[in-house]
């Protein structure tokens, strides 16, 4: 049985006392959890997070890197950089992402295979924009970029990969896609990934739903028979109410 996964994407907020100060308040909350807890932060953030998350059961993400260990590349974090300091995984291919820094399927693969070479275990996400639901294409759109984002990717790399299905029209709106359209489109990226490496990898193979999870929506969306957890954004800013989602299955 796949074990669940919360992961929080702080995005750009969170100065580096807030970080402890959050990290301090979440963990007697979530302490005898069984489900896999994250929390991604900004880089600024990160070697106090990793710190304060000694010892603990939360594990700290990055929300970004770049794929070659080195180079010019002003501005830019590589894998063997944020292995370096004791990171465990990495968000990649978030829509914001794609929609503002101009990342591409292309781009997003060459970032999993950096983030798999460096022992990071990427958090891959796919999502549809407003358009193309109403359109019909989100199954296409999906599939779509789940097959490109692992390209040269192997069954046995596959372990440690998540992939996150984020609808881009339910990303801070408020809105969010039911617990059956959000399990029917993660079933769907189940069935892409069963096409590329078979049945046992695509049962072992952890997809969560992001887009305003919340603790009132949560323990539903978590029920399904295909949603393993969420990767949750505004809601993992407050302690009280992440460790409500981290707690809701």
């Amino acid at each position: 049985m796949r074990k669940k996964v919360i992961a929080g994407n702080w995005k750009m907020n969170m100065l580096p006392n807030e970080a402890i100060s959050f990290i301090e308040s979440l963990t007697p909350l979530v302490k005898n959890t069984q489900n896999e807890v994250i929390l991604c932060v900004p880089y600024t953030d990160l070697f106090y997070s990793l710190l304060t998350a000694q010892n603990t059961n939360i594990k700290i993400g990055a929300q970004n890197m770049h794929w070659e260990e080195n180079g010019a590349y002003t501005g830019e974090v590589s894998a063997q950089m944020l292995k370096s300091i004791g990171v465990e995984y990495v968000i990649i291919g978030h829509s914001e992402r794609r929609q503002y820094f101009a990342e591409t399927d292309e781009t997003v693969n060459k970032k999993v295979k950096a983030a798999i070479a460096n022992e990071l275990k990427p958090i891959v996400c796919v999502g549809e924009n407003l358009q193309q639901r109403e359109q019909g294409k989100q199954e296409e759109i999906i599939t779509t970029q789940t097959r490109l984002a692992l390209e040269e990717i192997s069954a046995k790399q596959m372990e440690n990969i998540i992939i996150a299905y984020e609808p881009i029209w339910a990303i801070g709106t408020g809105k969010t896609a039911t617990s059956e359209d959000a399990n029917n489109s993660i079933k769907a990226i189940r069935e892409e990934v069963q096409k590329l490496y078979g049945e046992e990898v695509a049962q072992n193979t952890i997809i969560l739903y992001g887009g305003s999870v919340k603790s009132s929506n949560s323990q539903e969306l978590f029920s399904t028979t295909d949603i393993d957890g969420g990767l949750v954004g505004g809601a993992s800013l407050k302690a009280d109410e992440f460790s409500k989602i981290v707690t809701a299955v």
